[in-house]
């Protein structure tokens, strides 16, 4: 391998166990004498634009064990969409400071921030070795069984729903509708993840809608209906890229922002609008609660799946082994082996197919009639989340 120095950055939104990937890419390339420094990108490609690097082989053993605990994201992100005119740049950069390996932890935008470079750096010439490491809490990226992440906001959002809904069964005289929207642009993933907090059928949540599938009033109310006569409340949760059938948001927002994707609002509280109008409409004199939590699903370290984090920085780690053995423009994704018990190995895919689409959830997974999702994802969702609670029930049946 060609002697020379490597970059890191992190991009996009965090997550819990960003930071352990990017200890992942430090660790290892220690482990490499080809590698000489190891910079980290200051506010992600942003920063890299500007030469603002910092010395991560600077930083003691100690800091890299605790920062592989930590949230968020340590080098700093950023939201910069490349343009074409960035790339010289980028290119400049690269040569100045003999960069030779480009590491870059994030989404599918990141993915292809990562690919471009390494494209252009080949047409004009310069060695480089790029290699994408995977990050989303939406779960959407292509070419993977799964992205970390994934697994710690999905059980975020999991105990959310299920001490909330203790809540809300305990509540029902007072409050009768519940909504709980979790963040999902494109897929449902994240949503969905809340039924591992379903353990008997009156539990919470009743209902879950995800963008895989349009959304009616038509079939919110039948659905409300159901569960209100079955419960005597009504727990639902909601993805916040929802969308009615002809494509529009729920929350009727038209902002779009600069990587050209819709900006969503608070698309539960419109829907537990609806569902309050309604029952009051049928029933009596209603009150609901919406709750969003929005980015504190993404970092909340309290709440993180062992699972992920470990993956996370082995997903790290096996970015630098892949440049080791002289792959280039790829991404280190997950492959989940067949059977009952959870076996995952890490292979690599082409850059270019991350940006094929989104990887939404498959029609196996999605329950249509019920407005939920089936046992297949939950069997699919467990061991990334980890055990949940187990809270006790009294012995008497509450009425409703």
């Amino acid at each position: 391998m060609k002697d020379g120095n490597l970059v890191v950055g992190q991009s996009g939104g965090p997550t819990a166990v960003i930071n352990a990937s990017l200890v992942g890419v430090i660790d290892e390339a220690k482990r490499h004498g080809f590698i000489k420094n190891v910079y980290g990108m200051r506010w992600g490609i942003q920063g890299f634009l500007e030469e603002n690097l910092v010395d991560l082989r600077a930083e003691s053993d100690e800091t890299l064990a605790r920062l592989k605990d930590t949230p968020s994201s340590a080098l700093g992100s950023c939201r910069l969409k490349m343009k074409d005119e960035h790339l010289p740049k980028v290119l400049d950069v690269l040569r100045k400071h003999d960069i030779r390996y480009l590491f870059y932890i994030g989404g599918d935008d990141s993915q292809n921030t990562t690919h471009r470079i390494v494209e252009y750096c080949r047409a004009h010439d310069f060695d480089l070795v790029g290699i994408g490491i995977p990050k989303t809490v939406d779960n959407d990226l292509f070419g993977t069984d799964h992205t970390p992440g994934y697994g710690s906001a999905a059980r975020y959002v999991a105990l959310s729903a299920m001490q909330g809904g203790v809540l809300a069964r305990d509540m029902q005289k007072v409050d009768p509708v519940l909504v709980y929207q979790a963040v999902g642009r494109d897929a449902g993933w994240l949503a969905a993840s809340a039924a591992l907090a379903k353990k008997y059928d009156e539990d919470p949540p009743h209902l879950i809608y995800i963008p895989e599938r349009p959304f009616t009033r038509e079939k919110l109310y039948v659905d409300l209906e159901r569960c209100y006569a079955k419960y005597g409340f009504v727990s639902i949760v909601i993805g916040e890229g929802i969308t009615y059938p002809d494509g529009n948001p729920v929350s009727g927002t038209q902002i779009i922002d600069k990587f050209g994707n819709p900006e969503f609002g608070a698309m539960g509280g419109v829907s537990a609008a609806m569902v309050v109008k309604k029952l009051a409409c049928d029933h009596l004199a209603v009150r609901g609660e919406f709750q969003i939590v929005e980015s504190l699903q993404m970092a909340a370290d309290d709440r993180v799946s062992l699972v992920d984090r470990d993956e996370a920085y082995q997903a790290g780690v096996e970015a630098v082994r892949l440049a080791a053995r002289g792959d280039n423009g790829r991404m280190v994704a997950f492959e989940r082996a067949p059977g009952d018990a959870y076996v995952c190995r890490y292979v690599s895919v082409p850059l270019t197919k991350v940006n094929e689409g989104k990887q939404r959830m498959p029609d196996h997974f999605i329950d249509d009639a019920n407005s939920f999702v089936t046992e297949a994802f939950l069997k699919y969702l467990r061991p990334l989340v980890g055990p949940l609670a187990d809270y006790a029930r009294l012995r008497y049946q509450p009425k409703k």
